[in-house]
């Protein structure tokens, strides 16, 4: 088992469950950004404005959208964070969107982060059919009937977002080949199951990954350079939508990850968004 130590400050400590426990922890990710965005600008710079600083070679051009692409990821790590801290904050920004279609984004951009720059662009998510297509080069396999695709709901998009994006990125680093995205109904609730066909984990493990800071040992060889966080911040954001995170797993038999929200119809809130 893996441990990180935590060395907040106890006498601030706001609740047992609170990610942040050290109000300079989320002062301090406010402030990088700036640095961030600035790194991020220089680059875009550079690399659009050739005509004014020089050309470029292809090789100068590849570490360049190189050090863009990790620039753009350590932003996006730092707006999860805080969202997290809105979130145990009770700071929910309620939408009306399709969370079949936020899912493929998010899916997408995560295939982008993953495996680098890819041949299309986000249109493409707006053809189902072409998405799946696009998707499955990837070796990843999505399932969802047309009437849940359809669902329109009131939540926090930029949230669900996030945690589909935790939860994608996990399969994707412990599947042997394949991963399995399954949307649909059950009664009253939203789900969506990310399966993979990696080692699984043992039942011992179960809420183990979901501690903050924990990690468990190494399956199979299988190293992650990380922090315990994503599993972990999933499941606040997942709960501060009132939704839950669940994980179903043996060893040597994959892992799901159900992830489910109360299904609320944006029609049935009489919300008149897009």
């Amino acid at each position: 088992m893996k441990s990180i130590p935590d060395i907040s400050n106890d006498s601030r400590k706001e609740g047992p469950d609170r990610f942040f426990k050290d109000i300079n922890i989320e002062f301090l990710i406010h402030e990088l950004k700036n640095p961030i965005t600035v790194i991020e600008t220089a680059i875009k710079t550079l690399l659009r404005k050739q005509d004014v600083f020089g050309a470029l070679n292809p090789k100068q051009e590849r570490l360049l959208n190189r050090a863009l692409r990790n620039s753009l990821k350590s932003r996006e790590m730092l707006h999860n964070l805080l969202e997290i801290g809105r979130t145990e904050a009770s700071c929910v920004d309620c939408r009306n969107f399709h969370p079949y279609r936020a899912a493929l984004a998010a899916i997408f951009d995560v295939v982008e982060t993953v495996a680098g720059p890819v041949d299309v662009s986000e249109s493409i998510l707006s053809d189902s059919d072409a998405a799946m297509v696009f998707f499955a080069r990837y070796k990843i396999v999505i399932a969802c009937e047309a009437d849940v695709a359809d669902i329109r709901m009131l939540q926090d998009e930029i949230k669900f977002r996030q945690i589909l994006s935790n939860l994608v990125k996990n399969a994707l680093h412990y599947r042997k080949e394949r991963l399995g995205i399954q949307f649909g109904i059950m009664g009253q609730l939203w789900y969506v199951d990310v399966v993979d066909d990696g080692p699984g984990i043992e039942q011992k493990h179960h809420q183990v990954i979901f501690q903050r800071y924990r990690q468990i040992d190494d399956i199979n060889g299988l190293s992650r350079n990380g922090h315990g966080l994503g599993l972990a911040g999933a499941r606040i954001l997942a709960r501060g939508m009132s939704g839950e995170i669940e994980v179903f797993s043996e060893p040597g038999k994959g892992t799901t990850f159900r992830f489910t929200l109360p299904f609320m119809p944006a029609s049935a809130a009489g919300d008149s968004g897009p």
